[in-house]
């Protein structure tokens, strides 16, 4: 088990009349943008990765924001998709938190410098050990569950920040049904978007996989679904519900819900 020195600072106010809404984006959220688009204006939104390239973006207004992945912040001149959604960060007109890894915090500061965006810093570090030594680590924000996917950190700052009931949205993680292997023995793993992407980054995304083995593959996936099921436990010990209402999704961790019935039946609020 191993600590971050840096410390966190992810705000935490007690949140337990307002639910928050993580926004995965995983292909089943078109529909959500489609059909409960008044539910996600009106309650407080979370998005993550490339959300913030899509025309959706300036219409749900994503009250919080997670950048975990390290390709955000050291390609953000090589990559056009990467600066594109710097810009469409720094041009967003609302109040929004957004949470980068410690490591990046200082990159990302200058980044984000005309951002009305607020920096927040969380520890993008895997901590696992004896389960009181995991809640303590845990509770500190000196890390999380192996972080093998950004919904953990998305989901870990959710829990830090006070939320006591998070829905689960384009969760669908539908990884195993897109895995191939090709004649040559190369690894291909397709991971759909709600959004159509480029080809630049159909080939970023291609060239990450090179050289990969299946079973590294399955490794990680691994990682990231045991993570869900960590993430599950600790939640609850800290009083928040989290409600998967990704429908046919492939994770096995959290309570299924309709969203569709609890977005009618509350009207706004849930």
């Amino acid at each position: 088990m191993a600590l971050s020195a840096s410390r966190a600072t992810i705000p935490h106010k007690n949140k337990a009349d307002t639910p928050l809404i993580v926004l995965g984006n995983g292909p089943s959220l078109r529909r959500n943008l489609t059909d409960d688009l008044h539910f996600l204006t009106h309650n407080p939104c979370m998005a993550v990765n490339f959300f913030a390239n899509s025309p959706e973006f300036a219409v749900i207004k994503p009250k919080y924001y997670v950048l975990a992945d390290p390709h955000f912040f050291e390609n953000a001149e090589s990559d056009s998709n990467v600066a594109k959604l710097v810009e469409n960060i720094r041009r967003a007109d609302w109040d929004m938190d957004l949470f980068v890894p410690a490591k990046a915090y200082r990159k990302a500061k200058i980044l984000f410098r005309d951002s009305p965006a607020r920096l927040y810093k969380f520890n993008f570090l895997a901590v696992e050990g004896f389960r009181w030594l995991e809640n303590l680590a845990w509770k500190m924000n000196l890390g999380m569950p192996r972080p093998r996917n950004v919904l953990v950190p998305a989901l870990m700052t959710g829990i830090a920040s006070g939320f006591r009931r998070i829905y689960l949205l384009g969760a669908d993680h539908s990884w195993l049904s897109t895995l191939a292997v090709t004649d040559d023995n190369r690894v291909v793993s397709i991971q759909p978007h709600f959004y159509t992407e480029d080809k630049g980054e159909k080939a970023r995304v291609q060239s990450v996989y090179s050289g990969i083995r299946l079973h590294e593959v399955l490794e990680s996936m691994t990682i990231a679904f045991r993570s869900y099921h960590s993430i599950e436990r600790y939640a609850r010990r800290r009083g928040t519900v989290i409600l998967n209402v990704t429908p046919d999704s492939m994770i096995d961790a959290f309570e299924r819900a309709d969203f569709s019935g609890l977005t009618k039946s509350s009207h706004q609020n849930v």
